[in-house]
């Protein structure tokens, strides 16, 4: 058993993954009540998918996997060293992780090829189901116990080499192998991701609400974006890395073996171009972003998450797209786009406004429009005082 699961590490190693730990397939009680818990709390609304019955059946490997003996944790770390984190004016940040290809597609290829291995050096069939972040396997609890890295209080998971840049993956398998022991570390008494995060989503050590979480907001909410957590957006656009940036064991986390291709559509630097974002048809979005995580937020969601980039950078080189923007996109879209030009409360900005009363027809836009234009005189009441 000992020669097998030494095989099984540094055969995860030659397929491109980072960390490998291994734990027993014991339903995981402790993290399945904890996660009822925050369902009943109302700390995961916003996401109609995450049921009790996805946990229930995600916190026991035997309902995935019948005869499941052991759970082989795998870690891919998604951090590229040459990313400048820097703002660029008429930009959008993106977080890391949505900076590479999709990563569910390469982690599962991965996985795959992980598995047909293990068959080869056996030769013999292993029973084995992989999963990622998308399948109902309660994936940070595995890390966690495999000592693949501990709970931080952001309720990431953060590894001692790898630091919380990292994607996990599970193959649930029925090889008897023996479990690695849980890390005895932990964060200790820093809660720098708790005081730095802008929204308060941290509301507890380890509990996050999901409502009140940037990522949240600019990936999953397909309405509208509260009004008092728009200006705390800043410029991200799709996800937030606020609470790693300021980790300090990511401080010195290592880059990985095998780096998954990077996203072309995105910059550099995870920017993406506002203006641009804005004037895109739904075939032209698909085109750019297929096979990236941004394909989640949807075109209609991306534009919206333009619009409170724009109103927060209140970047005047933006009014033109924002008034074509209110005339012409959805109403999801046009409302926060008055709110942008609200918030820039330039000449021409309040003059699309104002204009904008009197062709406007949908309620929605309508009261976003009223409450931007007064929000603007009164910026501009308070600039002449």
């Amino acid at each position: 058993m000992q020669d097998l699961k030494a095989h099984i590490s540094s055969y995860a190693i030659q397929c491109g993954f980072d960390l490998v730990r291994i734990t027993s397939a014991d339903v995981f009680a402790q993290d399945r009540d904890a996660a009822l818990s925050r369902i009943k709390a109302g700390q995961m609304d916003g996401l109609p998918w995450f049921t009790e019955s996805r946990v229930r059946r995600g916190s026991d490997p035997q309902e995935l996997l019948p005869g499941a003996r052991s759970i082989i944790c795998l870690g891919q770390s998604y951090l590229d060293p040459e990313d400048e984190e820097k703002a660029i004016s008429g930009t959008g940040k993106v977080a890391r992780y949505a900076r590479v290809k999709d990563y569910h597609r390469a982690m599962k290829r991965r996985m795959k090829a992980f598995v047909r291995g293990l068959e080869e050096k056996l030769d013999s069939p292993v029973a084995a189901k992989w999963y990622v972040d998308d399948g109902p396997m309660l994936d940070r609890a595995a890390a966690a116990r495999s000592g693949l890295g501990w709970f931080g209080k952001n309720t990431n998971i953060l590894t001692p080499s790898h630091g919380s840049w990292i994607l996990l993956g599970q193959v649930i398998t029925d090889l008897e192998l023996e479990p690695d022991p849980p890390l005895k570390k932990t964060c200790g008494s820093c809660v720098r991701c708790i005081d730095d995060c802008p929204t308060g989503a941290i509301v507890a050590p380890y509990v996050v609400d999901n409502a009140r979480c940037i990522s949240y907001q600019t990936i999953e909410n397909r309405g509208i974006i509260p009004l008092e957590m728009r200006p705390l957006i800043g410029d991200l656009v799709f996800g937030c890395d606020i609470c790693q940036d300021v980790c300090p064991v990511n401080r010195r986390a290592e880059s990985p073996l095998l780096p998954i291709q990077k996203a072309a559509a995105v910059g550099p630097s995870g920017q993406l171009d506002l203006v641009e974002l804005l004037d895109l048809t739904e075939e032209e979005f698909r085109d750019r972003f297929q096979g990236t995580s941004i394909m989640r937020a949807k075109r209609v969601g991306m534009q919206k998450n333009a619009c409170v980039a724009l109103g927060n950078n209140r970047d005047e080189s933006g009014v033109p797209a924002l008034v074509a923007t209110l005339k012409e996109s959805e109403a999801l879209v046009r409302g926060h786009a008055a709110w942008a030009l609200g918030q820039i409360s330039s000449p021409d900005a309040i003059g699309a406004l104002e204009q904008a009363t009197t062709s406007e027809v949908d309620p929605y836009v309508l009261e976003e429009i009223g409450m931007a234009l007064a929000e603007a005189l009164q910026r501009l009441t308070v600039s002449k005082a």
